[in-house]
């Protein structure tokens, strides 16, 4: 399969077989797209003959047309990660919060230190062979619950070195409770941080909110920046989301890349609030947007500034093996999330929705049934996903995702999906002209 597109006035063609992207002249463009549509090419016979040479030229390259790889999902029942609920309530009141503001639709609650480490243990007796586990400390606010984190963490070291076991570890904070104390500790022991922070003071402050309804933004920038320029070359991101009231979102991008954060992520929001909800006559907008902010990006990197934004790393050369990737991700099969009380489900998004609730940890057992239903789904379950260029790069996008929208984890969601594609043909794009930039062309 191929898929030929434009970005301005560059013209692309990316093979999923070879996963080969190739820049091309307006004529090869035109031809192959209408190939690709079933029409008539508007060229001389002249201009065809010349295509034709050159695309049999590709195509006896093999980077053209080229047959699809075999490739067969990697399961495995053996459990590598858990997101730790460590507390059920936050000190924002997020409106676009997916997890009700923190309390995820119950009551606001914190774990026990005695529950966190029963999931420490439900992991290493799950994780088979397995020699590295990850664990997430997730929220809520996270921070509300720093004393508990810090024994639940030494816990799990004191038992990765009994079991021959080694434990990665990550937390999500929006950056409130963000003091040197902390920083300290997330330095030492967190691989990843994720920090919660929106973009431009009045973005950010029209959503997150404190308990008291003022804007957030004041303490938590300071905090994050404070945090980041302490935290030298260990990994981070700092995450926004965007909604329909921001959809000149790029700004938001770059004022964190000019507040001298370099690893930065921008989400679209998940929510059914009518004014933040994305829609389906947003997405022109936001595909707009997109281009803007490669430019943006490319700018930034011709001028000695570059900044990592997460949706335009793509890798064709090298990234997942294609097993994996068409694996999709590893949700209710090889990664669960567990919330104050113990309960399991397959990740963060399904906590507290009972018609996935897998178990709990003190009990030790897997609900067999969703268990099979998340580790039998993948890439190929996914018919929608059969005809898209993007497949084997989304990976048929997120199971919580697709089942928040069509209320089936095998049905994509269309608007997350134009996004992605969008996205990916940025990303694309931005290859090349690194290439090109890096050959002095």
């Amino acid at each position: 399969m191929i898929h030929v597109f434009n970005y301005k006035t560059h013209y692309y063609i990316y093979d999923t077989g070879s996963a080969s992207l190739h820049e091309c002249d307006k004529n090869t463009a035109t031809y192959l797209k209408a190939l690709e549509e079933g029409t008539v090419p508007a060229l001389s016979q002249e201009d065809i003959n010349a295509v034709r040479a050159d695309v049999e030229t590709l195509e006896g390259e093999g980077l053209l047309n080229a047959p699809e790889p075999e490739a067969y999902p990697v399961k495995s029942n053996e459990v590598k990660a858990l997101c730790i609920h460590i507390c059920h309530d936050c000190n924002l009141r997020c409106r676009y919060c997916f997890a009700d503001e923190g309390a995820y639709h119950s009551a606001r609650e914190f774990m026990s230190e005695q529950t966190a480490k029963q999931a420490i243990d439900f992991l290493i007796k799950n994780s088979g062979s397995r020699k590295v586990l990850e664990a997430d400390f997730f929220g809520g606010e996270p921070l509300m619950c720093l004393d508990t984190i810090k024994n639940v963490v030494a816990y799990a070291r004191e038992q990765g070195e009994k079991y021959g076991k080694r434990f990665l570890f990550t937390t999500t904070t929006n950056g409130v409770l963000l003091n040197d104390d902390a920083a300290d500790f997330f330095n030492r022991e967190m691989e990843n941080v994720v920090l919660s922070l929106d973009g431009r003071p009045e973005v950010h402050d029209a959503i997150r909110k404190t308990v008291n309804g003022r804007g957030s933004f004041d303490i938590c920038f300071k905090n994050i920046k404070k945090f980041v320029e302490s935290r030298g070359d260990k990994s981070y991101y700092v995450r926004g989301t965007f909604t329909a009231k921001n959809l000149d979102f790029s700004n938001d991008v770059m004022f964190l890349a000019e507040s001298g954060f370099d690893s930065i992520s921008m989400e679209p929001v998940v929510t059914d609030i009518p004014d933040l909800q994305i829609r389906a006559e947003h997405m022109p907008r936001i595909c707009e947007e997109y281009e803007v902010l490669c430019e943006k990006y490319l700018d930034a990197y011709k001028k000695g500034r570059g900044f990592n934004f997460f949706h335009f790393n793509i890798d064709l050369e090298g990234g997942p093996c294609l097993s994996k990737r068409v694996s999709a991700c590893g949700a209710g099969n090889e990664y669960f999330s567990v919330v104050p009380n113990g309960d399991i489900y397959p990740c963060h998004q399904f906590a507290g929705n009972k018609d996935f609730y897998m178990g709990n940890v003190y009990e030790g057992r897997l609900n067999a049934d969703i268990r099979s239903r998340f580790a039998t789904s993948c890439l190929f379950t996914r018919k929608k996903c059969s005809g898209c260029f993007a497949k084997f790069i989304c990976s048929g996008g997120c199971s919580a995702n697709n089942y928040n929208f069509t209320g089936d984890i095998e049905q994509p969601y269309e608007i997350t999906c134009a996004m992605m594609k969008k996205r990916i043909e940025c990303a694309m794009h931005i290859l090349a002209e690194k290439k090109r930039l890096s050959s002095g062309k």
